[in-house]
């Protein structure tokens, strides 16, 4: 499987990197960008708004440690709300033969998205923003989160 992003790093590597900006239209439904796509650009996903100013993706083999985390967050008193909230956001999504999947108007709301969505890569799964909330949460100056630039790269 090939790289699902702006560009090609290689034979056998995969993830979705990259952001690629949208337009809901007027049924609600995001056209996914090709390369994002697997499984013939029908692969079930499943869509949560787990992080307040996003919604994200999560295709079948990372949603699967996700929900085996919420099952143990729900077998703890003090974790079964949560992992509730959690499950009950979710939504199974398949998208159609376009490409496209059906983001709810109540996710909308959620995650602050009213008018062009940026799909974002982020390596194990795909997630939506608001553009200018995007801007706002990476651009703001951070000095002390350099040191992982020399952690990663």
């Amino acid at each position: 499987m090939g790289i699902r992003g702006n560009a090609c790093l290689g034979e056998g590597m995969s993830g979705y990197l990259g952001r690629y900006q949208r337009d809901l239209d007027e049924k609600g439904r995001l056209s996914l960008p090709a390369s994002f796509r697997r499984g013939g650009g029908e692969e079930p996903l499943v869509l949560v708004h787990a992080f307040p100013n996003a919604l994200t993706l999560y295709p079948d083999e990372a949603w699967a440690g996700v929900e085996g985390r919420l099952r143990e967050l729900m077998r703890l008193p003090e974790g079964r709300a949560y992992a509730l909230r959690m499950s009950s956001s979710a939504l199974p999504v398949t998208p159609d033969k376009q490409g496209r999947i059906l983001v709810p108007q109540w996710l909308q709301e959620a995650a602050g998205i009213t008018g062009p969505v940026l799909v974002v890569g982020a390596i194990d799964k795909i997630e939506l923003w608001d553009p200018a909330r995007f801007a706002a949460e990476t651009d703001a100056p951070a000095p002390e989160v350099e040191r992982f630039r020399y952690q990663i790269f």
